[in-house]
């Protein structure tokens, strides 16, 4: 599973795995494949300090990046508080409400939220940035669109690439006009933020419309064959994420919910702003229902929905609430069916790109006769 892109950063196969996990970025690299550390809940530049060392130690010297969520346009000088007092006091009401009709307990006095981000925040993503520059990361991606621009001459200035998550060609074309170096292109299939188009129909549009740049495919790949056919519409490599979510190096806080993600059929994700205010894709629970609910009191947009259900999201995982139990995951949860390891994973990635591509072959080789 070799391209251009994946000879230039020296991996063996052009699988680019985005996980919130060190290890299993770690295991991605050693792998094979390039790992890509999630930071946006490391609001503490020592937390994130603290798995780039461990990443450094476990990664046998392969390379792996770094993936933010970084607003395009700087905003300087909002605090959370600030952010807060925005939230209405009938939202706040409809949580409460909510976790108490499932009998919902609170966390313990002093306990903080996992699930708090503001990786969003100017400050805090810049800060990451500090830490992170200081490491050899060979690759800055932000979920937001393009960085902002002093941000992309400073990761070229270190000798890393940057890319950015696209959901249509014309999102693609503005990462390419910002100077970006890869975009990948997110269908409508993936987990967590995603836009309209399918990864069958938004890959070959988005590999068109940034030629020569490199396009990575993600929404809806999980084996080989889905690989060998994201590399046939024109694309140099996958993005995957939902599909680490269940292997052994993975750290879900909850049993419960791997029992869940392990049961899931591929029609059992709901795109819903219930998480972040954004349209983001996920396990469809009562949770996500009451909010997508015409009669409650709908959404708030980024980031205050984020803010208001932090420490709700993090008493469901806790006390393991079983019909409010989710997390962000792609329709390829179907494919999710048993706890295996990193390498397990490209094991099987690998068998099925080599039938996927042998299949192909003879049926070119009977057409050529």
């Amino acid at each position: 599973m070799q391209t251009e892109l994946s000879n230039r950063l020296g991996i063996e196969h052009a699988v680019f795995g985005f996980t919130p996990f060190p290890a299993v970025a770690a295991a991605i690299s050693r792998a094979g494949g390039f790992g890509v550390l999630g930071a946006v809940r490391y609001t503490a530049p020592d937390d994130l300090k603290r798995d780039l060392d461990w990443i450094e130690a476990h990664v046998d010297g392969m390379p792996y990046g770094l993936d933010v969520v970084m607003p395009a346009r700087k905003v300087e000088g909002v605090t959370e508080a600030d952010v807060e007092a925005m939230i209405p006091e009938g939202h706040r009401q409809f949580v409460v409400d909510t976790l108490a009709k499932y009998g919902v307990p609170e966390l313990a006095e002093g306990e903080v939220s996992g699930w708090r981000i503001t990786g969003w925040m100017e400050q805090v993503a810049r800060n990451q940035l500090d830490v992170a520059f200081d490491y050899p990361i060979r690759l800055l991606a932000n979920a937001l669109g393009s960085p902002p621009a002093d941000v992309v001459t400073r990761a070229h200035e270190h000798d890393v690439l940057v890319a950015a998550l696209a959901g249509s060609a014309r999102h693609a074309v503005k990462h390419a006009e910002a100077g970006l170096d890869i975009v990948v292109a997110q269908g409508y299939e993936a987990g967590g933020h995603t836009g309209e188009i399918a990864s069958m129909v938004l890959t070959p549009d988005v590999v068109d419309a940034v030629d020569p740049l490199p396009v990575l495919a993600a929404g809806g790949i999980g084996s080989g064959q889905q690989v060998a056919a994201a590399l046939a519409l024109g694309a140099q490599g996958v993005w995957l994420g939902s599909v680490w979510l269940t292997v052994t190096e993975a750290e879900l806080p909850s049993p419960k919910l791997i029992e869940k993600l392990l049961a899931a059929d591929s029609g059992a994700t709901v795109r819903s702003r219930a998480l972040t205010g954004k349209p983001a894709r996920q396990l469809r629970t009562e949770w996500t229902d009451a909010w997508d609910d015409p009669a409650g009191p709908g959404t708030l947009p980024m980031p205050l929905q984020g803010l208001l259900v932090a420490d709700a999201v993090s008493r469901i995982q806790k006390y393991e609430v079983d019909p409010l139990l989710g997390t962000p995951v792609g329709q390829i949860v179907g494919r999710m069916n048993s706890e295996r390891s990193v390498q397990a994973v490209f094991d099987d990635l690998t068998r099925g790109f080599e039938q996927a591509v042998d299949r192909i072959n003879r049926i070119a080789g009977r057409s050529g006769q």
